[in-house]
């Protein structure tokens, strides 16, 4: 009998030292398993930490967009010129070299009854523009911002003219033509950007506005990037 209960205790014995055997394997794998997903966890959070301008110099430009041929009708099409002005275009090389393209289209644009609209910035005035693109005494002007249809008469004299499509031509790229452009676009108007006729003081404002214009939500899907050769009327 007492053998029996000897046998007895040893088996409860190994029976609860397999238990605790098991609840201690089972504790390891578990804390290996969460030191394993807590490592994890720090190499995400630490890509995630990644921010753009850490990325900056290992960023792709991404394809450049199409640039469309247009045929405009010139009694719905206005032409905005966007601070070509002293010292706004004058004081940036790439401004400056745009203006005998930039000068053909608005003569050929004139030729055609193309409403035409000049903007300057808000305490600019008429005889700021650069001599080579002066406005006439009977093309209007609008001085404000980067937005020039904000706090403006720029969508009325438009609306008056019966205006469905403006061509988008200044400086600066990121600033006037942006801001503008985005602005006809978010009215319902056709927004043609020639990107030969914006400009400013570097080559990258003048890309990211292209591509922000071609890709930006709402904005883009009524926008065209073309080029001055290509425009016609």
């Amino acid at each position: 009998m007492e053998r029996d209960r000897s046998v007895g205790r040893r088996t409860t014995s190994l029976a609860g030292a397999a238990t605790r055997g098991a609840h201690e394997g089972h504790g390891r794998r578990l804390a290996l398993s969460l030191a394993a997903g807590l490592g994890l966890g720090l190499a995400v959070s630490a890509a995630s930490a990644q921010t753009i301008v850490d990325e900056w110099a290992n960023v792709k430009a991404p394809p450049a967009p199409e640039l469309k041929a247009v045929n405009l009708d010139p009694k719905t099409t206005a032409l905005l010129m966007l601070d070509f002005v002293a010292p706004n275009c004058t004081q940036r090389p790439r401004c400056m070299a745009s203006l005998p393209a930039v000068k053909k289209l608005l003569g050929e644009a004139r030729a055609k009854g193309v409403l035409i609209v000049y903007a300057t910035g808000a305490t600019g005035k008429r005889a700021d523009t650069v001599p080579e693109l002066a406005p006439t005494d009977s093309e209007p002007l609008v001085s404000t911002g980067v937005d020039k249809f904000a706090n403006t008469d720029l969508e009325k004299i438009l609306k008056a003219g019966g205006t469905q499509t403006v061509i988008a031509m200044g400086t600066a790229a990121q600033g006037a033509v942006l801001y503008t452009a985005s602005a006809a676009s978010l009215r319902g108007m056709k927004v043609i950007v020639p990107v030969d006729g914006m400009s400013s003081d570097i080559p990258y404002s003048e890309q990211y506005t292209a591509w922000h214009l071609a890709n930006a939500p709402l904005v883009s899907r009524n926008v065209t990037l073309t080029k001055l050769e290509l425009i016609k009327f």
